[in-house]
């Protein structure tokens, strides 16, 4: 079933300036990733653009379409079963706007098929970089990493970071539908639980690239649960029944 190993979500909403240059990059990689699509109703029609490729990329290229904007956490849970009841043993997260780049899904593979059960795409560990984000910006997420390793500590540097490879069985052993959080938070829970219930954690360089095209979805809201879901997250890992919620 090596044609099932591989598979990439990206979750996206109007995102038509992106989508057919991120679809193209990453299936034109040496290794033979499928991707997956999650489109939350986008008014701009990237769910339309998606099925425009479907000949161009048979049994490689899938959508699955939301009605309206509901969470990047949830979208990615939808995501995850469904490449569960598929057999993959393999699932990317990544963004639409190319701040991931492609040609570093192998590396985060390789990390994987050599015994981590996650790996994430890091900015903050050494020979990782951030490009194109103005000194405030990059000062709130490294301030963001500290805090979260601080309150929860989980050894990870990048614990926000998007850009994530899970092992088949990390995924199986997590409740997913126990997940707390479903914007910025979603990340960070994604990590602690994983490493909670036992699994290694391994960080892979990567140099983010703000987007250029396309419009940002980070607001108030989303840093708002990321800060108060850190101490959430903290209070329900000290519950004594906190590993037999959070898996299966």
């Amino acid at each position: 079933m090596k044609d099932l190993e591989k598979v990439v979500i990206i979750p996206t909403y109007n995102e038509k300036e992106n989508i057919v240059s991120i679809i193209d990059a990453v299936l034109s990689q040496e290794h033979q990733f499928h991707v997956l699509i999650i489109d939350d109703g986008s008014p701009d029609g990237t769910a339309n653009i998606v099925r425009s490729l479907f000949p161009k990329y048979p049994g490689r290229l899938f959508l699955e379409e939301r009605k309206g904007k509901l969470g990047l956490g949830t979208a990615y849970i939808h995501g995850f079963k469904w490449c569960l009841s598929r057999g993959y043993q393999f699932i990317f997260e990544m963004d639409a706007d190319f701040s991931h780049n492609p040609k570093d899904l192998i590396r985060l593979y390789e990390a994987c098929a050599s015994g981590a059960g996650v790996s994430v795409g890091s900015r903050y560990i050494k020979q990782g970089a951030v490009e194109n984000w103005p000194a405030d910006r990059i000062l709130l997420s490294k301030g963001a990493s500290l805090y979260t390793r601080i309150i929860t500590g989980m050894p990870v540097m990048d614990p926000t970071a998007g850009f994530v490879c899970y092992r088949r069985e990390v995924l199986e052993k997590i409740n997913l539908d126990n997940i707390h959080f479903i914007g910025y938070a979603f990340q960070i829970e994604m990590k602690f639980t994983a490493w909670k219930l036992g699994f290694t954690i391994q960080e892979v360089p990567i140099t983010f690239i703000d987007r250029k095209l396309g419009a940002s979805k980070m607001n108030k809201g989303i840093i708002k649960e990321g800060v108060l879901g850190v101490l959430k997250l903290r209070k329900y890992s000290l519950q004594a029944d906190y590993k037999k919620n959070m898996s299966r």
